[in-house]
């Protein structure tokens, strides 16, 4: 999806289990930025963030349940703008393929992420944020190398 100016932008938000009082302190100091916006969210992370922050919050299923496949599809259909994933690079996960598979779909469709709170902190305070951002769509389709010829 691109954005035009003035248009609020959708931001999924996830979090691993010892990532999720990190996610909720960064929302919470980004509440007034966020509310501008139309957020998203995994099962128990989007239930606390819509209780701590008061805002609204678009709720899929839990991660390790399909929640994770689920906003990588919305990225594919171009429905989210930018993902903020806090997960923990040092914890093995049960569901690791869906988590890589979410981060390579949001490189592949060229979706701003953050996957730490400085990154967080640079995306959300970015001008690009409300002022407008065109992103370029993935090239789908045989790279000049993989090519017959």
């Amino acid at each position: 999806m691109s954005s035009t100016t003035g248009s609020p932008q959708h931001i999924a938000l996830v979090a691993h289990d010892n990532m999720k009082v990190e996610l909720l302190r960064w929302a919470d100091h980004n509440r007034g930025t966020l509310s501008g916006h139309v957020l998203y969210a995994t099962g128990t992370t989007g239930t606390m963030l819509e209780y701590e922050l008061g805002l609204p919050v678009h709720r899929f299923l839990s991660g390790p349940v399909g929640g994770d496949q689920q906003i990588g599809a919305r990225i594919a259909e171009q429905a989210i703008d930018m993902l903020i994933f806090f997960w923990d690079p040092l914890e093995a996960q049960p569901h690791d393929p869906d988590v890589r598979a979410l981060l390579r779909i949001g490189t592949v469709w060229n979706v701003p992420m953050a996957c730490n709170v400085a990154t967080a902190d640079f995306l959300i305070s970015s001008p690009l944020l409300s002022d407008g951002y065109e992103r370029s769509r993935p090239q789908i389709g045989p790279r000049e190398w993989e090519t017959p010829g």
